[in-house]
């Protein structure tokens, strides 16, 4: 996932700078993962899938790696969208049946609080594709070696995986008792959306608005691997921080949160600030994205799957319009503060909704 869904930011500038690409086109080549994403976790968690789910995370792991490589061996704007497309799919299917597998297998032995550790993996990936992207733009290579290096890092991972992941009987998870009602699904599935929205454009753009900036310039190397270090523990912290404090108020502190690193990034140019608008958001953007879907796997508790699918679809729609909004308005305004101060009230609408949300322990 880190690979596969997120390497794009880091590699983003050198493909700009090499291409000649508007904004607008960089947003859209975004949005087209992101529409990818969408579609792909719908598909993903419906009925028409079936068979091995270890069989179906393989295959995707080895799409996503493929198409990442494939970018390198492109150079036009429709080829990019398809393959953005088809890697946003294969990441979609890498997340669902990775989950199923692994929440699964933890649930079973009795070790879901383990779950944390399982979605620190994305921001392990983002930090070490990062650290890769870094290391080869120090060597002299151009984007498509970018590219063609993340895919390698990818392929890797893909064979570890299929090593260490068991063939054979795939374990169920116990059934779990009826909860109590809740109230404000449909507040948490619009806030939900509206992070989507908040948090993509600035993970989308910071590295690019970072070598655009020359006093920031030199922190290029480092700022999208702050973001994935400051994501590895972002779950554990905002899963322990929903029990104490109810996962509504959770949310809400988290998108304030967000929301002020995404206005800081803009705001104020000096280094220190951009760094702590990247660390603020990867500490929380993993960190909502768990409490989203464990609140609407709550209040949705008779009919979760269903739930589950219409949050990720209002997930899906924000980080589609994100990048392709911020796009255009850096064209028009020649700057990213604008569509980084709207995502920024989006996230401060998403926690103010939380006032209306109220989602049962347990």
């Amino acid at each position: 996932m880190g690979v596969g869904r997120f390497v794009y930011t880091p590699i983003l500038p050198a493909m700009v700078a090499a291409l000649d690409l508007s904004k607008a086109e960089a947003g859209l080549i975004a949005s087209a993962n992101f529409i990818g994403y969408l579609l792909g976790a719908l598909l993903a968690a419906s009925p028409v899938i079936r068979g091995s789910k270890r069989g179906w995370l393989v295959g995707g792991l080895a799409v996503s790696a493929l198409t990442t490589g494939a970018m390198g061996y492109v150079g036009d704007l429709p080829a990019f969208l398809a393959l953005r497309f088809a890697g946003g799919i294969a990441s979609a299917f890498v997340l669902v049946f990775a989950s199923t597998l692994v929440l699964d297998r933890l649930a079973a032995a009795g070790r879901s609080s383990l779950s944390s550790v399982h979605f620190a993996g994305v921001g392990i990936g983002i930090a070490v594709s990062a650290a890769i992207v870094s290391a080869s733009t120090t060597a002299g290579t151009d984007w498509r070696g970018l590219w063609i290096d993340s895919a390698v890092a990818a392929l890797a991972a893909l064979f570890i995986a299929a090593v260490l992941i068991p063939g054979g009987a795939e374990p169920q998870a116990r059934a779990e008792p009826a909860r109590p009602g809740g109230r404000g699904l449909g507040a948490l599935i619009l806030a939900y959306g509206l992070f989507g929205f908040g948090y993509i454009i600035t993970a989308t753009f910071i590295v690019d608005l970072v070598r655009g900036t020359p006093n920031l310039a030199p922190l290029e190397p480092y700022i999208w691997i702050a973001v994935g270090l400051a994501a590895v523990p972002s779950v554990a912290f905002w899963n322990r921080a929903a029990v104490r404090i109810g996962l509504p108020v959770a949310f809400a502190i988290a998108c304030i949160v967000e929301a002020f690193g995404v206005a800081l990034s803009v705001l104020w140019d000096a280094p220190a600030a951009v760094l702590i608008g990247a660390v603020l958001l990867g500490g929380t953007m993993m960190g909502i994205t768990a409490l989203g879907l464990l609140g609407a796997r709550r209040l949705g508790a008779r009919d979760p799957r269903r739930w589950l699918a219409l949050a990720t679809a209002a997930f899906g729609l924000g980080q589609i319009v994100g990048p392709s909004f911020a796009g255009y308005a850096h064209d028009v305004t020649g700057s990213f503060l604008l569509p980084s101060l709207v995502a920024a009230a989006a996230l401060v609408l998403a926690a103010a909704l939380q006032g209306f949300v109220r989602v049962p322990v347990g």
